[in-house]
């Protein structure tokens, strides 16, 4: 039987991103709140999504993901 639904916990492995090619950013909706966490290149600005941030949990789930310290910057 399939299951859509496998239990499978959120991966632990460390990632990587280059620093001097993008950023790490949440982007932040005025009007509803969402926040996305993603990396916007340093180049032409375009913002490239990795996750959406629901809680406390997600943003420090990626935040070990890709070894990032201190503050994130939030965009609009």
């Amino acid at each position: 039987m399939f299951s859509f639904f496998s239990g499978k916990k959120k991966s632990s492995e460390h990632k990587t991103y280059d620093p001097s090619l993008r950023r790490p950013v949440l982007r932040c909706s005025i009007c509803t709140g969402e926040q996305v966490a993603g990396f916007q290149r340093l180049d032409d600005g375009k913002f490239e999504e990795v996750m959406v941030i629901r809680n406390q949990d997600d943003l420090e789930s990626f935040r070990e993901q890709y070894g990032i310290n201190g503050d994130i910057e939030k965009i609009y």
